[in-house]
């Protein structure tokens, strides 16, 4: 494991359990991770392992029942609802295997949201996003809508949403799991290359662990535990 010092996002003795009728299935059991500044890490698991929750606990989105999760070495869990969506929106950008962009917005609208949700202008907030969007490929589909876009297409704009904000670490849920082969290693290329360009952490979860060798460190979430692979 990285040493924690200058660390972006750590998890700490995480622990998560539902309950089906009477049975409380634990899905995470003590787990412990470091991202470090510019690192790619991937989490491999079978469907159903708990890589979604796990995900989802990292990113402010979901409560673990124990445990800690540091973004920056302070307390994600420790702030208040509000200061959380903050954090959220200018420390992380998150990218999911269905691209969530709203249908009645333009590509430029999508990618620019995150920026004039935390404040800043109209005019710098296009300015930004149509800087992604060209980096991503998409600078003759910025008026575009999702329902105009190819599959390809729509996740590279979400790429570009994820990373309006300059953000620290990119979280992805299984980012190319709804396109065909070839698209997908198009997309995970694009996010790694970004990686690499911008300094941003990224982690990703998948079951595809061919293209979860492609990153920096890959781990393997089973039975509840997360252990180092290679």
């Amino acid at each position: 494991m990285n040493d924690p010092v200058g660390s972006v996002l750590e998890a700490r003795g995480v622990r998560k359990s539902f309950h089906q009728g009477p049975r409380e299935v634990k899905v995470l059991k003590d787990v412990n991770l470091v991202l470090a500044a510019g690192e790619s890490l991937a989490i491999v698991g079978a469907s159903g392992a708990g890589k979604s929750t796990l995900l989802h606990i990292l990113g402010g989105l979901d409560q673990p029942d124990a445990g800690e999760v540091l973004v920056e070495q302070a307390s994600l869990w420790g702030l208040n609802a509000s200061d959380r969506s903050r954090v959220r929106n200018s420390v992380m950008g998150f990218v999911y295997q269905f691209h969530h962009l709203l249908p009645e917005f333009t590509a430029l609208e999508n990618v620019a949201m995150p920026l004039l949700i935390r404040g800043d202008s109209v005019s710098a907030a296009r300015t930004r996003a149509a800087e992604l969007l060209d980096r991503v490929g998409l600078a003759e589909r910025l008026t575009h809508k999702p329902g105009e876009l190819s599959g390809g297409e729509r996740q590279r704009a979400a790429v570009a949403r994820a990373l309006v904000g300059n953000p620290r670490v990119v979280l992805g849920d299984e980012p190319t799991g709804n396109l065909d082969e070839r698209t997908a290693d198009h997309v995970y290329g694009l996010l790694l290359e970004l990686n690499q360009e911008l300094n941003t952490s990224l982690l990703l979860v998948t079951h595809d662990t061919r293209l979860a060798a492609r990153m920096d460190r890959q781990m393997e979430l089973r039975m509840g535990c997360l252990q180092e692979l290679g």
